[in-house]
């Protein structure tokens, strides 16, 4: 993000880190568990902020997905790495963090191999300052009812990210048939 390789710290199965690994290198075919968040953005009327992945990205390129993602830095608090990353990828300021899905944790494969592994807490987050996106991270976004997204979820949840899918059940229980 600054000119220095980004480190993802790989976890053991309970969520320990043992290392730490170059961002660029450790997304493959056999990707080793990491720690990672993923971020729900609201404005102030209630619309969540849904964003397409840049299609320069490894993962998921072009995907619809949640606002955004990151990864913590080795030590590095999970609201910090939250309001960090929400600053970088969408030049966002956010007020109200909060963990809502402490133990998230899910791995898929996307079309062309690459895997996500990945112990994932989920945070929702109130934007505090105008969006911005970098172009290399999203390349669309839209604030949305969260009614029409989970329904557009329900119905569809092959046009989303896998990680988008399972997480948005968890936030809204009510809205998704058992």
């Amino acid at each position: 993000m600054n000119g220095k390789a980004e480190l993802v710290v790989l976890a053991a199965d309970d969520g320990t880190p043992i290392g730490v690994e170059d961002k660029a290198t450790v997304h493959s075919t056999s990707t080793p568990l990491h720690l990672a968040f993923s971020a729900h953005v609201y404005d102030d009327e209630g619309h969540i902020l849904l964003t397409r992945r840049a299609l320069s990205k490894l993962t998921w390129p072009g995907v619809w997905t949640n606002s955004f993602c990151g990864h913590p830095g080795l030590g590095e608090d999970l609201e910090d790495a939250v309001r960090r990353r929400g600053e970088y990828e969408l030049g966002l300021r956010l007020d109200h963090v909060e963990l809502k899905v402490p133990d998230f944790r899910y791995r898929a494969v996307d079309a062309s191999g690459v895997v996500e592994n990945e112990i994932c807490p989920v945070f929702t987050a109130r934007a505090a300052s105008p969006l911005a996106p970098r172009a290399d991270e999203v390349v669309e976004w839209q604030w949305t009812d969260p009614a029409l997204i989970t329904a557009a979820v329900a119905a569809t949840p092959w046009a989303f990210s896998p990680w988008l899918t399972l997480q948005l059940p968890l936030l809204y229980p009510d809205r998704f048939s058992s």
